[in-house]
This record gives C-alpha cells, structure tokens and sequence, in this order.
C-alpha cells in the first residue's frame, strides 16, 4: 500500500495562498525550489496567453517540481507567442492550430492515423488542462447562447483525453455550460466514466480564491486512480471578498508616466468622456439613465453595470475582453476619469508583474487575451493541493 507523503502546517498554508497579492507584485519571476523532484507534464488546450499554465508551474514550484510543458494549442497568433515568450517553449510545442484540424475523429470513435502520431510524440501526460472557448454558454450571448458551434470544442478536450490518457483532466468553463443544449458536460462525464476516471464537478468562486473581482467558473475534474474532492479554498465562503486597492492603487498614474498600449487606457470618445466626468464630478459609481444611450435606459437593460465606476474598496466585475470600454461593463477606474488599463486588467486577472505582454503590440490583441483568460490561482491551488497528498 503506498504511503501518500503528507504536508507540513507551512507548506499546506503556502500552498493554499500560492499566487496571492505579494506574487501578483513581484516584477522577476521566483526561483526554483531545490532540489527539484522530477518534471510534471502537462497538456493545455485552449491555452491563450497562459493562465492555467501559469498557476500549474507556481504549484509545481511551490512543491519542488519541474514543469514540463508536452503541449499546448491555441488559434491565436498573438495569445500564443506571449505563452511562448512566458514559458520559454517553441512553435511546435505551443502550436498554433484549430483544434479541430489536429484531432479529426469524435469522441468514442476509432483513433486516426494523424490522432495516433500526436499521442506518439507527446508521450506520457499527467495533467491535461483546458478552458475551451465559454462565449456559446455565457449569458451575454444573446444570439447562439446554449446552441453555438463552438459549444461543440468541449468535447474536443474529450477527445484528447480520450488517445492520451493523462492521470488528472482539468476543465474550466462558465457555469452555464451545464445547460447546454447539446449537454456537452453531461457527455463529458460519461465517457470519462467509462474510461475509468473519478469524475466530480463544483462551481467555485475566484475571490474565494484570492481574485479580487466577482468571477464564478465550472470546474470539472477527472482523476484516474482516485476520486479525491477539491481543496478547501474552492469553498471558502469569503464573507466580503476583496477589494482592488491593493492591487492596483499604485497603477493609478501609470497613464502619465507612460505611452506603451499595456500600461496606459484606451481613448474615450467626447460623450464617454462627459459620462465619466459626471461620474466624478457627482461622487456617482452608476451613470443615470438620462445619460445612457438609449438602449440602455429605463430599467430595459439588464446589465446595470454598464458605463459604471468601479469601488476601490470591493472587488471588481467580471474581467471581460471590453474592459476597455466604459459601455461594457464597469470598468472605469475607480480614482481616475479613464477606463482600466491592460496591466490594471491583468493584475485583477491575478497575473503577476513579472508576466511579460511585451510581444503585444495591439490593444485590441491585450484585451482579448486578458479577458478570456483563467485566474492562475485556479490551477495553482488545485494542482498543490494533488501535490501535496500524493496524487501526483
């Protein structure tokens, strides 16, 4: 019977804070623990700039582990090559593909010659992390919400499960993917089930995980050898959650101090500009309805957030790829009569300084990748605490 290692009192407390607000501040990225003891593979699918990544590796490290990135797959160019620049992996590690094209064959059907060449260079996996695209399952879809295509690449992680076989799958969506139309996690449960994995699910809170904003995710978890449930931190219950001060109160001049798209906001036209000064003005965290466009007036909206201020004392709203617009949601600062800017994003995002956006050269491009991307404490915590019991 195999003895499972158990923590002691300070490596579970480190383990259970790993990636808090000091982490998030370090400019230089912390040195491994020695002496290292073996590598941790893994797999990210839908990777983007690397968030699920990001938390892995500070987990490993936190337990003197080497992670070995296997694989990692996204369509966007510009996501990617900050992944690459991050993780310091090349092109056909980080490749960037449709996912679609690399893995041809549905999940519970033969293995295809190109699937079987891709489970032959990777090897052995132990962790396949993923988040596939949630914009078909979130409820600001208005157009394909439960019934959108690319609801369908969920099942595409299956797939990969399916030929390679890791020890743990991790899966992170919107908690509306359980209404699917097309029950993508309902069938995810099922065939892992038939190939033997311990399937549980939960919907956890990120400022329960040390993520000052109001972001909520479905989490499934698939484990081959045992059934083990989440950490305590998925279920802290924080009572007031956490402010943003300390994250970003020391970002608030940036805007004067310097002109690169990361660290400066996006313009405001003329009206946005008069919206936000009235905001000021008038010690207002929501725009009256008179000063709204009008499809946002009168109580016809449901998304009251909108053309908001944030509170410097209360966590933020959900980081979204409009974080840039005062009009999609609240995102204007709460000090200064402007929106956020990519690096205050990304630090309310939980990203750490030391994580470089340098490649980006596109404001467009930095909200895209910031907005979509996971929180690393996610994996950080999860991925330490499978560590830690011996799970790994």
């Amino acid at each position: 019977m195999q003895t499972v290692p158990q923590p002691s009192a300070a490596q579970s407390w480190v383990n259970h804070n790993l990636c808090g607000l000091e982490w998030i501040k370090v400019s230089a990225p912390p040195a491994a623990i020695l002496p290292l003891n073996g590598a941790l593979k893994i797999a990210d699918l839908f990777c983007g700039c690397g968030g699920l990544t990001l938390g892995a590796r500070e987990a490993a490290r936190s337990t003197q582990r080497e992670l070995k990135i296997q694989f990692a797959v996204d369509h966007f160019g510009s996501a990617l090559a900050v992944y690459r620049a991050n993780f310091g992996v090349d092109e056909k590690t980080a490749v960037a593909a449709d996912i679609t094209d690399l893995l041809p064959g549905e999940p519970e059907s033969p293995i295809s010659a190109q699937e079987q060449k891709l489970v032959d260079d990777l090897g052995s996996i132990d962790i396949v992390l993923a988040g596939p695209p949630c914009q078909g399952h979130s409820d600001l879809n208005n157009l394909s919400r439960r019934d959108d295509e690319r609801n369908k690449l969920y099942l595409k992680v299956v797939r990969f499960v399916e030929i390679v076989l890791p020890k743990v799958v991790v899966i992170e969506n919107v908690p509306t993917v359980v209404h699917d139309r097309n029950d993508v996690v309902g069938s995810t449960k099922t065939i892992f089930s038939k190939l033997g994995y311990h399937v549980k699910e939960t919907i956890v809170s990120f400022l329960d995980l040390g993520v000052p904003q109001h972001r909520k995710r479905h989490i499934l978890l698939a484990k081959q050898d045992s059934d083990t449930d989440f950490p305590e931190s998925f279920s802290a219950e924080v009572a007031n959650g956490i402010s943003i001060r300390d994250y970003i109160a020391d970002l608030a001049d940036d805007c004067d101090r310097y002109d690169d798209v990361f660290r400066t906001a996006s313009r405001m036209s003329p009206k946005n500009k008069k919206r936000t000064q009235h905001l000021f003005e008038h010690d207002l965290f929501d725009l009256p309805n008179e000063l709204r466009p009008k499809c946002h007036r009168d109580g016809n909206h449901s998304y009251k957030s909108m053309y908001g201020r944030l509170h410097i004392d209360k966590p933020a709203q959900t980081i979204t790829t409009g974080f840039g617009s005062m009009g999609q949601g609240r995102y204007v600062h709460p000090t200064r009569p402007r929106v956020i800017t990519p690096h205050e994003a990304a630090r309310i995002q939980g990203f750490p300084d030391f994580f470089s956006f340098d490649s980006v050269k596109y404001r467009g491009h930095l909200q895209e990748m910031i907005g979509n991307a996971v929180p690393p404490q996610l994996t950080a915590q999860l991925v330490a605490h499978m560590l830690e019991i011996g799970e790994l």
